[in-house]
């Protein structure tokens, strides 16, 4: 399958993307993260992250989805 690039982001800017999601997610709940490694955070606060996140996607994903007659509600 050929990829548009026009419309498709590279992986680099998905990266990007999700590093972007991660950041935001992690101020909105209060915690530090540094450049690189984070090694000194909590699990339970890395666990906060991703968790936040996959909600935020899914939400994403949801509001973006169109109704036709193969897709489920």
């Amino acid at each position: 399958m050929a990829n548009n690039s026009s419309t498709l982001a590279t992986n680099k800017e998905m990266k990007q993307l999700l590093q972007n999601l991660k950041t935001e997610v992690a101020s909105s709940l209060n915690v530090t993260l540094n450049q690189g490694y984070n090694g000194d955070i909590t699990a339970r606060q890395a666990g906060s992250i991703g968790g936040e996140m996959v909600k935020r996607m899914i939400a994403y994903a949801q509001s973006n989805m169109t109704t036709s007659g193969n897709m489920m509600k």
